[in-house]
């Protein structure tokens, strides 16, 4: 599940991806329509994709550095999780160990067990045909 910074992270990288290529394709039209010589134009031409590729440069560098910064956050974040899950199985053991030593005899509090599950599947199969709508004895048709 990606979160909120990471969606504005991945709609300013795909922002400043078309802002530069935006930028470049106005760049080359514009020198291609401006009144220069074929030399000039050559120049102004390798001028502006080696800023282009600088400018490229500079962006990955700071969405590297973000990214970096991320991973970091995310792995702290499941740090704590892992932390938290690991308390809460600890204390379900230690409850699970606690009702097991309370009972007198495992055999009879396995029996109990059993019949309270048959009681509560039971009732979940009353309310189901009460739900159902359905008489459970047969209904003879009267023809008239």
């Amino acid at each position: 599940m990606r979160n909120e910074y990471e969606r504005d992270d991945a709609h300013v990288g795909t922002k400043l991806t078309y802002l530069l290529i935006g930028g470049g394709i106005g760049a080359v039209i514009a020198l291609l329509f401006a009144p220069k010589s074929g030399t000039e134009l050559r120049g102004d031409i390798a001028d502006a994709t080696r800023k282009g590729i600088e400018k490229s440069k500079e962006t990955a560098a700071q969405l590297q550095e973000r990214a970096g910064e991320y991973y970091e956050v995310g792995r702290e974040k499941a740090s704590e999780y892992l932390h938290t899950a690991q308390e809460k199985a600890g204390e379900l053991a230690e409850k699970a160990r606690t009702a097991a030593a309370s009972t007198a005899n495992p055999f009879t509090a396995a029996v109990e067990a059993g019949k309270d599950a048959y009681v509560a599947e039971k009732r979940k199969a009353e309310s189901k045909s009460i739900t159902e709508g359905r008489p459970s004895y047969p209904v003879k048709e009267e023809n008239n």
